[in-house]
């Protein structure tokens, strides 16, 4: 394995994964022990045929882009794999929001942004399912 400086660690963002075409939770489970901080951001990818995955100079919003950012919770991301593998890989360092919706009002993003980081952010279970089920 490659070696690392320990004060050199990954801002992860899964919203710039997801516009590439690679999946967030599988470059997370590869490189979860160097995850210092985890932005809670979105994007949706929509390609139609008529565009690509640049945006060239069309305006963020504009449905005619390849992807845009949007609101955590109405993109692409899957938050709910990204949040299981945090749990499993120990992280427990902050969630942020980075919130960038061109085609949102900011205040009822951001709120609803918030409610939606704390609805996802759920602890690992501390006991197998099957061994809940004993009785002793």
């Amino acid at each position: 394995m490659f070696e690392y400086r320990e004060t050199l660690g990954i801002n992860f963002d899964p919203s710039h994964l997801i516009w590439q075409g690679m999946d967030p939770a599988m470059f997370l489970y590869d490189f979860a022990d160097r995850v210092y901080h985890v932005h809670i951001k979105d994007a949706a990818v929509n390609l139609n045929g008529r565009n690509g995955i640049l945006g060239s100079h069309i305006t963020f919003g504009d449905p005619r882009r390849g992807w845009n950012f949007v609101s955590p919770g109405h993109g692409d991301v899957d938050f709910d794999k990204i949040i299981r593998i945090l749990n499993v890989k120990g992280y427990d360092g902050p969630l942020s929001v980075e919130w960038e919706d061109s085609g949102m009002d900011r205040i009822f993003g951001g709120t609803e942004a918030c409610a939606f980081t704390k609805k996802i952010n759920f602890l690992p279970s501390d006991i197998a399912f099957d061994d809940a089920l004993k009785t002793k």
